[in-house]
């Protein structure tokens, strides 16, 4: 269909799809004369806006009538508002879609309640099974404790009938334990100032890392046996004066076990339909065991062969305080080496992050020479790029002062236009390149300060560890010193 509208002589052909723009162009060919369609047809001008065209002939009142629906027609189907409006409505293809979208989320949302309800039957099943169980295994678990319980007590009540009060003299072994006792003092002091040198590194590398770990049980482990060698001492001491202690000792551990049965008896026959269970907020978390079940069972030990020491004569209690002098020395002995080698590790290990980083801060001050480079490069691209783009402004302006029919948009007016865009495309896209380029030199230099700084860190740790704590652990005391010899 030709739409005549406008006051130039060109015609121009509606695209049949409305989202096609008709492409600008002047050339010769896109010129059409439409006086021979006025010729042909005298009432074609008869739908062309008064504001435009004016009639010649004086209209009648059909002609008027008539002349005035083309005027309503043109001005629904030709103004630009009109024609944006029809173009944004939705497609049949669109309504389709967006139905068969609905079904798929429609189905997605069944079949994900349908997965969610036969998961959460099952997981209620699961966790009823897992329930009972449970309670079960902790039922048996207090069983087995309250087997214990009897029979810890019935040995406990055994010892203490069979209880005889005789004592054998044990001065020559309580001497060697003092001594022993007094020569973990030095390895204790040695300990506690190599973790107090420790202290003094800085950032990253005050970590809590194997050597901290080996130096704080090392410290334990000096401690526990002191507070063993104590406990042995005092025991010696106490079975001079009187055996009526382990006897004590004894009694007491007896009336504890009887009440710890009592109670876990109580327990064991606990039910859900039980009238006296409730809720107590927060007490799984509560914690108030003072021993686990190891340290419980040998308590109970100790206690019986204390009291069978006190009967065998004073030969069976020097032999235990012989075993616990070979013990404790091989324990610190052990632990001495296993922190030396610690400390010979976390050494080396720094030592070849110390030259890592050194070697990582070489790479980073080459990146950032090159990153510097590169920021200038693109500093005289983007000047490159002033002049190019200066030539094509001027070019366009310059034909802007073509006279009348001349002022033409030609190839050269589109090629320039396009010019002028593909330079300020390029010229934007060398900015953003540039802002990342210099950012990326920020991060470098950051990162340059940061291995520095981690350098420095490094230095200082294996000072602290190679010359502070080595040089003083070389005074450990030797075995013998260590069971109370010398």
């Amino acid at each position: 269909m030709e739409l005549i509208g406008s006051t130039l002589t060109a015609t121009y052909a509606r695209p049949k799809t409305s989202h096609f723009l008709p492409a600008i162009s002047t050339m010769a060919s896109s010129y059409r004369n439409t006086q021979p369609a006025l010729a042909m047809n005298p009432s074609a001008n008869l739908w062309r806006t008064n504001s435009y065209y004016k009639s010649s002939v004086v209209p009648t009142t059909s002609s008027m009538q008539r002349e005035n629906l083309d005027l309503t027609r043109a001005k629904t189907m030709f103004y630009p508002s009109n024609r944006t409006a029809l173009t944004t409505r939705y497609t049949p293809d669109d309504w389709h879609k967006s139905n068969q979208s609905n079904y798929r989320e429609s189905e997605s949302s069944r079949k994900s309640a349908e997965r969610l309800r036969r998961d959460t039957i099952r997981l209620m099943q699961d966790k009823d099974q897992l329930t009972r169980r449970t309670q079960e295994n902790t039922s048996k678990n207090i069983g087995e404790r309250l087997n214990d319980i009897v029979f810890w007590k019935s040995e406990l009540s055994h010892e203490i009938d069979n209880m005889v009060t005789e004592i054998a003299a044990l001065t020559e072994v309580k001497r060697r334990l003092e001594r022993a006792l007094a020569e973990t003092e030095g390895p204790l002091q040695v300990s506690q100032e190599c973790l107090y040198h420790r202290e003094k590194r800085m950032s990253i590398d005050l970590v809590h890392d194997d050597v901290e770990k080996d130096l704080i049980k090392e410290v334990e482990v000096i401690k526990s046996c002191q507070e063993r060698m104590r406990r042995h001492l005092d025991r010696a001491i106490a079975q001079l004066a009187s055996n009526r202690a382990a006897q004590h000792e004894l009694e007491r551990d007896l009336n504890d076990k009887v009440t710890a049965q009592r109670i876990d008896d109580r327990c064991h026959y606990l039910r859900n339909t039980s009238d006296s269970i409730s809720y107590y907020r927060g007490i799984e978390r509560l914690d108030p065991s003072l021993s686990l079940p190891d340290s419980w069972s040998k308590f109970t030990d100790d206690n019986i062969l204390r009291s069978q020491s006190e009967r065998a004569a004073s030969h069976k209690l020097r032999d235990e305080i012989e075993i616990l002098l070979n013990s404790t020395s091989n324990e610190m002995w052990n632990q001495f080496n296993n922190a030396n080698v610690a400390f010979t590790n976390r050494i080396s290990e720094t030592a070849d992050a110390k030259n890592s980083l050194q070697s990582h801060l070489a790479k980073t001050l080459q990146e950032i020479f090159q990153t510097e480079m590169l920021i200038e490069s693109l500093k005289k691209a983007l000047r490159d790029k002033e002049n190019p783009l200066k030539v094509a402004h001027t070019r366009l302006e310059e034909r802007t002062r073509r006279p009348n029919i001349e002022l033409c948009r030609d190839n050269p007016y589109h090629r320039l236009v396009t010019e002028v865009r593909e330079i300020e495309d390029t010229i934007h896209k060398l900015k953003e390149r540039l802002m990342e380029a210099e950012n990326t030199l920020q991060i470098l230099v950051k990162a340059k300060t940061t291995l520095e700084h981690d350098l420095s860190i490094k230095a200082n740790s294996l000072f602290l560890d190679q010359e502070k704590c080595m040089s003083m652990r070389k005074s450990f005391p030797s075995m013998p010193r260590l069971v109370g010899y010398t």
